[in-house]
């Protein structure tokens, strides 16, 4: 049985960090292409990065460019999100997605038809 399972949200104060984990199974992770999705209330589904399977290479949404880093750890099974520098406009559920599609693609995909979904995290930054 596939899971993602998205741990690492909570409530913090502009300027703060968080990481954000994802712990996946029931797939071969390795294979896969990972990244972050989120979506604030009353707001469609936004990429926010991802990072490939053959080479690591990441992807981000111009919003979060600088401020945050994707990361893998293949023998886990794990995939991270290191959110520094967090704005109130970063308020968001962020969930964890898997799938086949190329990384530089999932910034137009806007998340249809991924693969795998986690059920994700709530991250709130107050100003």
């Amino acid at each position: 049985q596939v899971q993602l399972v998205e741990s690492g949200g909570g409530l913090v104060q502009a300027g703060d960090s968080l990481r954000l984990s994802c712990a996946a199974s029931g797939f071969t992770f390795s294979r896969y292409t990972m990244g972050w999705f989120r979506q604030a209330p009353g707001k469609e589904r936004e990429f926010v990065s991802a990072i490939s399977w053959s080479d690591s290479s990441t992807y981000y949404a111009d919003s979060v460019k600088g401020r945050f880093i994707i990361s893998r750890e293949n023998a886990k099974d794990m995939l991270y999100l290191q959110m520094n520098s967090l704005k109130p406009e970063d308020t968001a559920a962020y969930y964890c997605a898997a799938d086949l599609l190329s990384a530089g693609r999932w910034s137009t995909s806007r998340g249809y038809g991924m693969n795998y979904w986690g059920k994700g995290t709530l991250v709130t930054v107050s100003s």
